[in-house]
């Protein structure tokens, strides 16, 4: 193996573990910027080590017990905290001293910590934007720059809130822990925007050679299953979780055996999974039982549902699509929301309707490098035969797209067009 590739394999298993390492140094820490700190140590220490002696054949054991280290010499040299220091100092010992299995250590109570360290990052003392990007970055091991994409700001912007957030709460002495009650209905909303961008950096990833990120999909799924136990008469944590379970669905059905993306209407619907769908329509139902049936992520579950109810893509209830775009985008007023609305009017009018609303957010600043909208005036340009014109969008989509599947894929529709273009 090269130095490339071990520094390749590294990072892979740093976007997998980090979570894991955050969430238990957080535990035993009651510190989560310092939690991040020393796992930040630990992935250095691989770094400068792993090139030389290889991978390990547990890479998360030996992130784990590094980092672990690392709190260990934190705590010997400085005194944290000092009413706490000699408790937290032999439980980490002791914790240390019984784990010959480092790989089950790393699961242990693992979901509760992990949905712990959401609520401390989205505490009311932090922004609502800050709570969402520092959550990204501890939690999913977001760089900066797919942050900003997911956001569709500035780098600098991420970056600058992330710094500010930890100086808030490395500051301000914030419990580390699941609130309760007002406390948690207060922070329920951010933290639902936080698994809700966990789900899609997973479903479609914003970097990378692969174009979904399983896992942390399911880290989202699992996050919206403890919610609706945790917060069972919040509406929108039921209309994330049907969201979530209804696009999930369709995973088996979104690649090929090469692992190219499958466009939603062109996919073999055999594969959705039944069961998953059943789940996100009874979470959907319990939404609207508890009065939420206008929320923002319900409105999203119900046009999900629609595609899920299709038994194929010609009977799918594009009006009605159409519509629940509007009420989403009258809720939460949005140029994605507008671009989606342009995709099901488009199929519900024509696509001549569809491309006058694209169009018109060409001018929008948040949209100037959001690969999607080149996309689907792409694709609309294209069933209106004006093919030329769909090759340059669809060129332009794919140089402003960061993951390679999707390039490859935006380049093969460039292409197609190209040769539509040119036939007599």
């Amino acid at each position: 193996m090269t130095a490339a590739d071990t520094h390749r394999a590294i990072l892979a298993v740093w976007r997998v573990e980090q979570p894991r390492l955050i969430t238990s140094l957080a535990r035993m820490l009651r510190d989560v910027p310092l939690a991040e700190e020393l796992t930040q140590d630990a992935l250095v220490a691989a770094l400068e080590r792993w090139p030389g002696t290889g991978v390990p054949e547990r890479p998360g054991a030996w992130l784990m017990a590094a980092a672990k280290r690392r709190a260990l010499d934190h705590l010997r040299r400085r005194e944290m905290l000092a009413r706490k220091h000699d408790v937290i100092t032999r439980d980490l010992e002791e914790a240390q001293q019984a784990m010959p299995d480092l790989d089950s250590a790393l699961d242990d109570d693992i979901g509760d910590e992990m949905l712990r360290l959401v609520f401390t990052a989205c505490h009311p003392l932090l922004s609502r934007e800050a709570r969402a990007a520092l959550a990204l970055r501890m939690i999913c091991g977001l760089t900066t720059e797919e942050i900003a994409r997911a956001f569709l700001l500035p780098e600098a912007t991420i970056a600058q809130r992330i710094v500010r957030a930890k100086r808030t709460l490395s500051e301000s002495g914030l419990a580390y822990e699941t609130p309760r009650g007002e406390a948690l209905s207060q922070r329920l909303a951010s933290v639902l925007e936080v698994v809700y961008l966990i789900f899609n950096e997973g479903y479609t990833a914003a970097r990378g050679a692969d174009w979904m990120r399983p896992q942390l999909c399911h880290e989202a799924l699992r996050l919206g299953r403890v919610l609706t136990a945790v917060a069972p008469r919040e509406p929108e944590a039921f209309g994330l979780l049907a969201l979530m379970e209804l696009n999930a669905s369709r995973t088996a059905a979104r690649t090929d055996a090469a692992g190219d993306p499958i466009l939603m209407l062109d996919q073999n619907r055999a594969l959705w999974d039944q069961l998953q769908i059943r789940r996100g329509l009874r979470a959907l139902g319990r939404a609207r039982d508890l009065g939420g049936a206008g929320g923002f992520y319900a409105l999203q579950a119900a046009i999900i549902a629609c595609h899920a109810r299709a038994r194929a893509a010609d009977e799918t209830d594009w009006p009605r699509i159409a519509g629940l775009y509007a009420e989403v985008a009258a809720l939460v007023p949005s140029p994605v929301v507008e671009l989606n609305r342009a995709v099901a009017i488009g199929m519900a009018e024509g696509p001549a309707a569809g491309l006058a609303i694209a169009d018109r957010l060409m001018g929008e600043p948040a949209l100037k490098a959001y690969h999607l909208l080149q996309s689907v005036r792409g694709d609309l340009l294209h069933k209106l035969g004006r093919h030329a014109e769909a090759q340059a969008a669809f060129e332009a989509a794919a140089a402003l797209a960061g993951n390679r599947r999707e390039q490859d894929f935006l380049k093969r529709r460039a292409a197609e067009a190209a040769g539509a273009a040119a036939s007599p």
